[in-house]
């Protein structure tokens, strides 16, 4: 078993409770930080005032915790449709500012499944819409990060690699690349090390092949949301996520990969289905803990 030294986080919105309660429940569970869905609610950039994100804050600093990474998912496609790239990116960009506020530096979102095509359209739209958000970021210091599981790792990297800047970054989940794309995640991490800013711990398992778009959605596919992919990981039929060491994701390789890049970042449970998610997280804690310990 390898050793490893990262810290661990979870997904608030996991626990299906609200922030502070989540926020409680993490550090209940032994997290050590927390990542925060901030694209409605009482987290939306627009609905904190400058006195309410101090106060919550110090509310997660007294908590003993640390956030890790916003969520900035804003659903639909991505930034495959042009005509709503405007609304997106700036939305995208507040974020950010909140993310800079509370103490992290790394928003971590969905951008859309890059096509395979680097001449189509959508590809140039998507090309655009990144470089105004990975120039925004580095003004910050900071990152937007690309959750991996739409395309393979090569082919996420190509992309990356025509913006010029790790403003735009990855926010590695394993668990996504076994059950969507079938592609090999501790070969992935090392495709993409020069990316890599943030990560997730999740498995699961592929039960039968599917097009990615109708689980992430496209231009000229259903529009996708949080609940349908849900649906889909809850029906088992294509994939299923399960608790971890349940799954298909090789973890002694996946946590040796990311020793060997020297990527010193947070490990943040997700679970997004389950009866009892709490529980699944809580061993989850103590599965890293196992090789933290080793």
């Amino acid at each position: 078993m390898v050793k490893i030294t990262n810290k661990i986080g979870v997904i608030v919105d996991s626990f299906g409770v609200g922030v502070r309660e989540g926020l409680k429940k993490a550090k209940a569970v032994g997290a050590e930080g927390v990542q925060i869905y901030a694209v409605k609610g009482e987290m939306d950039p627009d609905n904190l005032s400058a006195a309410a994100r101090k106060e919550l804050k110090a509310y997660i600093e007294d908590l003993g915790l640390e956030i890790s990474a916003l969520v900035g998912d804003l659903g639909g496609h991505g930034f495959q449709d042009e005509a709503a790239n405007a609304w997106k990116i700036e939305k995208s960009k507040r974020i950010l500012d909140l993310a800079v506020e509370l103490g992290t530096n790394i928003v971590t979102t969905h951008i859309g499944i890059v096509p395979d095509d680097p001449d189509s359209k959508i590809y140039a739209t998507m090309q655009a819409a990144c470089r105004v958000l990975a120039e925004y970021a580095d003004s910050l210091n900071a990152h937007f990060a690309i959750e991996t599981g739409p395309e393979p790792a090569a082919h996420l990297r190509s992309f990356l690699d025509t913006l010029g800047s790790k403003g735009v970054a990855v926010n590695f989940d394993p668990a996504n690349f076994v059950m969507v794309t079938g592609d090999d995640p501790v070969r992935g991490v090392h495709i993409l090390k020069d990316y890599i800013v943030h990560t997730h711990v999740k498995d699961g398992v592929r039960h039968k092949p599917i097009d990615p778009r109708h689980v992430y959605g496209a231009v000229g596919f259903d529009s996708p949301d949080h609940d349908r992919i849900a649906e889909l990981l809850a029906s088992g039929e294509y994939f299923q996520e399960v608790p971890l060491g349940e799954g298909s994701v090789d973890f002694d390789g996946y946590f040796q990969a990311l020793v060997d890049i020297g990527y010193t970042g947070y490990l943040t449970i997700e679970r997004e289905v389950g009866e009892d998610p709490e529980a699944d997280i809580r061993k989850a804690v103590q599965f890293i803990r196992a090789y933290r310990q080793a």
